[in-house]
């Protein structure tokens, strides 16, 4: 078992045919997390891709994530929480002075997921929206979105199966409102195929 320490991001490589499982360990903690092709960084998760190939707002289990090329990515096997986003971009530092008024340095997924990804070429601006697991947005019948704290309690998990070599990305997410006003740090783990 792998642990990302609160407001923080790690990088790794998983290969075709392997799992990876994304928990929250205590509870009401957000990961984001970024795709990318291990053998071509200009193909990345593509969260416009995903919504329309799904046909659903709501990504969890049975649904796949697709890349900016149209290729299937990853597959969600199992989600015991059952409510993420695909719609809000990583928290950063304007996401802190826009919406929080923070002038201050604040940590920030985009930051975490840059600092995480730069040994592998890949820059700032390459980063996409993330998959943000755990993440409660709400939307009304106008579309008026709201994020709320996470549903997920401690021990949720989402199980992921990659359909391609990948270079993946996860943070424990900065901010406050995402996480119900706390942070906490996210697990992980790689299972190898069952082939």
């Amino acid at each position: 078992m792998n642990t990302i320490n609160k407001q923080s991001g790690v990088a790794f490589k998983l290969k075709k045919g392997q799992k990876l499982r994304v928990i929250d360990p205590q509870g009401e903690q957000v990961s984001d997390m970024v795709l990318f092709n291990a053998n071509d960084i200009l193909e990345k998760i593509s969260s416009g891709k995903t919504l329309d190939f799904e046909e659903n707002i709501l990504i969890t289990a049975g649904n796949f994530l697709w890349s900016n090329r149209g290729n299937k990515m990853m597959e969600i096997l199992e989600d015991t929480n059952g409510r993420n986003d695909f719609l809000l971009a990583p928290c950063s530092p304007e996401t802190f002075k826009i919406m929080y008024n923070i002038d201050d340095y604040h940590p920030s997924c985009f930051e975490n997921l840059h600092t995480s990804l730069a040994p592998f070429g890949i820059k700032s601006d390459d980063i996409p929206t993330a998959f943000n697991i755990f993440m409660n947005v709400q939307f009304d019948q106008n579309g008026r979105l709201k994020v709320l704290p996470p549903l997920s309690k401690a021990g949720d998990y989402l199980l992921f199966e990659a359909q391609m070599d990948l270079i993946i990305a996860l943070t424990a997410c900065s901010a406050e409102d995402s996480n119900g006003g706390t942070f906490k740090p996210i697990h992980y783990e790689i299972l190898e195929s069952n082939l």
